[in-house]
């Protein structure tokens, strides 16, 4: 178009030009950059917060990547936040970007965040909205409004619906998303999707719905201010359900009426990192659309869309191990456009696409369809911002962090495994600790694969959006994460309700390096420790004290301090706990129970150390459970659980152990008492169904005492023999059947019927168990021992 072509198009046009777009749709942003290319404004217009206006030259820096988001937070209060995503196919960044390069000012006209969350934090304190939104969060496209009768309408389906269509989303991109742009007159989709909103703005109004009639009133008065400034150079890129509103003619009194008292609050703005998942509608984001990664496919293409779509899909199950090859390609191509056209559509769509991958390269299954949607429809596209974008100062300090560290935040979730005598690694392990302690949930603990060890950490790392907002709320414990990590634990262990608590923020601080933290942290464990006389709560803090000494080990801490902390507990543990467990009824006997084995796996670990007296703590202990386990006062699932442990510890011989069972099982103990006891003894996942297996003798003594429970009696204690006995593997239970079939400590491995019981013998089965002997060299490679002895020796020889 030549400059006298442009000049006459201008003139004849009067007003502003209204673009109405769809938040977030690629045949909308192709549809304004062409629009743009015609009309050449002197200004661009553009829904979003005017605050905002000081970071758009950002979006031209190199290191720019959408998506993003423009993050407004309140000073006071940074948890108090909205957001305003835009991706690469968002035409509100298509029509900053065209801006920048045309060296056009660009401008945001919605209302102010300083009312935004105001207004969000009166719905918050009022209890009227469970999550705040930023204005184009509130519906789909950030269009819509209540209906009449204050429901929320969708007007993408009430024009699909209009149009014969059941999905507004297949409505869309058979009208918009594959319409050629720049094809005659680039204004002419915006003529008539405003001649539509029209339509419905005429039917429902706003919907009662105030706020948007005040964003509205204020959008007007900025396009009347760019008009007295620009004359006729205006455009406007916005939500086209405001489109009607924006043309409609009212008086600046009246719009600065609506405006009038509305509250504020002090407010900062930057950008931040977005994610093609938190674009889709499935995440909760109200102007969300349900194919992200599709959208920013098409928006991206070139040419062919169908078939390099088909392409990426082909890849992706190839990368998973499936068989897909090029003919598969082809003819699913030639599948989806068969569709389309049995469909009547201009082009296949995402509907035509899928049917085609799952019928060609899946075989008809949907299986690999959910991951082709997880990674390729949805996607895990994660957005950067360059480090000039203003930011709290612990935010800075956790980028240098995590570029040092070789950290990246990625949308993608990940595992990482850490071996703490690394340095990095145990760097690493120390930045995910503070954030933890700060609330900054990046990564989250998981079993370790393959070792138990301390020196050894497993994470599943996933970077969401709002943990921008989380950085910003830490901020006020410190400028870096270090001290907002230490300043944040000590006004977590002042503020702690109970001694649980204390000891496990102990841990933490261990985990995480806090020297400067755990000299608070320890005066209020000591004073909580000596105040609470509870032997449940002292039982429940005692283990996590003794975790950390092992995690301070592995990291060369300091824990001697924490050690004589954890010595005196455990020491008031052993004197409060045969009182504590006297005349228990059964819910506090099994939760008794379950403190009994927490600190005997606590003093377990702890009995070496020298704060222990090497030992003393140790035989302390098992005082005590020869104690339980001898008084009739205490209730039989403890007894029988110190019985156990006392024999798994070698203080115990098994003639004694029978014994004990034997008398417990003897007919003069009720039998709920009895099965009590079995439960403590062999059940709770403690190796009891093993124990059970070698010892007939303990098996028979159990199967007597069974076969003769009176009837009356057996259905009462039939549950918690069930529950006992259900715990064990299934491997377990069958050899026990077994057993109790060929008749425990009978010896011999045959029936009475006089055959052989499958598994059972007198004597070893040599023949058999050299059979396995070449697969257990094999996995404990002596073979490769040998062979490397029989070279070394033919070395000698022969030198």
């Amino acid at each position: 178009m030549t400059g006298v072509e442009q000049t006459a198009g201008r003139a004849a046009r009067t007003g502003p030009v209204l673009l109405g777009v769809r938040h977030h749709g690629p045949g909308s942003a192709r549809a304004v950059r062409a629009a743009l290319e015609e009309v050449r404004p002197r200004v661009v217009l553009i829904e979003g917060p005017p605050e905002a206006d000081a970071l758009i030259p950002l979006a031209a820096d190199e290191e720019m990547r959408p998506p993003v988001a423009l993050l407004a937070h309140a000073v006071d209060e940074p948890g108090h936040s909205a957001f305003w995503p835009l991706a690469g196919f968002s035409p509100e960044w298509i029509a900053l970007r065209w801006a920048l390069e045309h060296h056009v000012p660009a401008r945001f006209i919605d209302l102010p965040a300083t009312h935004t969350l105001a207004w969000g934090r009166q719905e918050d304190e009022a209890g009227t909205e469970g999550e705040r939104r930023s204005p184009a969060e509130t519906a789909p496209d950030g269009e819509a409004g209540p209906g009449p009768a204050g429901l929320r309408i969708d007007p993408l389906g009430v024009l699909a619906d209009a149009a014969g269509y059941d999905d507004p989303e297949r409505w869309w991109e058979d009208v918009v998303e594959h319409r050629g742009a720049g094809e005659g007159d680039a204004l002419a989709p915006f003529t008539a999707l405003e001649e539509a909103m029209g339509a419905l703005r005429e039917t429902c109004g706003s919907g009662g719905h105030d706020r948007d009639l005040v964003r509205e009133a204020y959008m007007r008065l900025q396009v009347r201010a760019a008009q007295r400034e620009f004359d006729d150079g205006v455009a406007v890129v916005c939500g086209a359900w405001h489109v009607p509103a924006l043309r409609q003619k009212t008086t600046v009194a009246a719009d600065r009426a609506l405006l009038k008292g509305l509250p504020k609050v002090r407010t900062d703005m930057t950008w931040v990192p977005w994610t093609h998942r938190r674009l889709a509608r499935t995440s909760g984001y109200g102007a969300g659309i349900d194919s992200p990664g599709w959208y920013g496919h098409l928006f991206s293409a070139p040419d062919r869309p169908v078939e390099r779509w088909l392409t990426k899909v082909a890849g992706l199950l190839r990368a998973e191990d499936r068989i897909v090859s090029s003919a598969h390609v082809i003819e699913a191509v030639r599948l989806a456009e068969t569709l389309a056209a049995m469909r009547g559509r201009p082009l296949p769509g995402l509907s035509e696409t899928t049917d085609a991958v799952r019928a060609v390269m899946c075989e008809g299954s949907d299986v690999p369809l959910a991951l082709i949607r997880d990674r390729l429809v949805v996607g895990d596209e994660l957005g950067e911002v360059p480090p000039s974008a203003p930011a709290v100062p612990l935010q800075r300090d956790l980028t240098r962090l995590q570029r040092r560290l070789r950290l990246k935040p990625e949308a993608l979730e990940r595992e990482l495994e850490l071996d703490l005598r690394k340095e990095n690694d145990a760097a690493r392990s120390r930045l995910l600790h503070r954030l933890r302690l700060l609330g900054i949930a990046w990564g989250e603990p998981a079993a370790s694969r393959g070792s138990t060890g301390t020196f050894r950490e497993t994470w599943r790392l996933r970077w969401e959006p709002e943990l921008s907002v989380r950085v910003a709320e830490a901020g006020v414990w410190g400028t870096t994460v270090l001290s907002a990590a230490t300043a944040k634990a000590e006004a977590d262990a002042v503020g702690a309700e109970g001694l649980a608590g204390v000891t496990g923020l102990a841990e933490r601080c261990l985990l995480a390096e806090l020297p400067d933290a755990l000299p608070t942290v320890m005066r209020v464990l000591a004073d909580r420790a000596a105040l609470d006389t509870d032997v449940g709560h002292l039982a429940q803090a005692l283990p996590a004290l003794v975790r950390s000494l092992r995690y301070g080990d592995v990291r060369g801490t300091d824990t001697a301090a924490l050690a004589e902390v954890a010595v005196g507990l455990a020491e008031r543990v052993f004197v409060g706990l045969p009182p504590a467990c006297a005349a228990l009824g059964a819910d506090a006997a099994e939760e008794m129970r379950g403190h009994v084995d927490a600190v005997h796996g606590a003093v377990a670990l702890l009995g070496d150390a020298p704060a222990a007296g090497h030992g003393r703590l140790r035989g302390r202990w098992q005082s005590v459970l020869r104690v339980l386990s001898g008084r009739d006062t205490v209730p039989g699932v403890i007894r029988g659980r110190a019985v156990r442990l006392l024999l798994d510890d070698g203080q115990l011989a098994q003639d004694e152990a029978a014994l004990l069972m034997g008398l417990v099982l003897s007919p003069g103990t009720p039998p709920a008492d009895a099965a009590a006891w079995i439960e403590g003894f062999v059940g709770g996942g403690s190796g009891g169904g093993m124990l059970l297996v070698h010892d007939e003798r303990l098996l028979g003594l159990v199967d007597a005492w069974l076969t003769g429970v009176p009837a009356e009696a057996f259905t009462d204690v039939l549950p918690l023999l069930r529950r006992t006995f259900s715990a064990y593997e299934p491997g377990v239970r069958r050899t026990l059947g077994e057993l109790v079939r060929r008749g425990p400590g009978t010896g011999g491995g045959a029936t009475a019927a006089g055959t052989a019981t499958p598994g059972f013998a007198a004597d070893f089965d040599t023949e058999r168990a050299d059979a396995v002997l070449p697969v257990v060299r094999l996995l404990l490679g002596l073979d490769d021992m040998d062979d490397n002895t029989e070279d070394n020796n033919l070395a000698g020889v022969t030198g």
